[in-house]
């Protein structure tokens, strides 16, 4: 369970942080190599899920949607210093009990 877990955020973290590099590139006129490094965290982004134990790939993608939009809203607060709101934290929780039913109901 921690290893999907690390996995998880991992993958979380690429995602943003290699989309935010792009962005800084492209929205900020930040120089090039903002963007080449973004584009090359984006495709760690793409090789970390493959690494979940989980033998469904729309599951894990799916999951992984919750821990995104979980890691989405601390990076607004930390990152972009936009204080998540009641709905925001309302939605994050939601979004915990998805993931864990998803990832971790008994199956047979």
């Amino acid at each position: 369970m921690l290893i999907t877990i690390v996995l998880f955020i991992l993958a979380g973290l690429a995602e943003i942080g290699g989309g935010y590099m792009v962005w800084l590139w492209l929205r900020e006129s930040r120089p090039l190599w903002f963007g080449v490094v973004g584009s090359l965290v984006l495709i760690a982004y793409g090789i970390i899920p493959t690494m979940q134990s989980f033998p469904s790939f729309g599951r894990v993608y799916a999951a992984y949607g919750g821990v995104f939009i979980i890691l989405a809203v601390f990076w607004g607060w930390l990152v972009d210093k936009k204080t998540p709101d009641a709905y925001d934290w309302l939605g994050a929780a939601i979004c915990i009990i998805g993931v864990s039913i998803m990832l971790w109901a008994p199956r047979s």
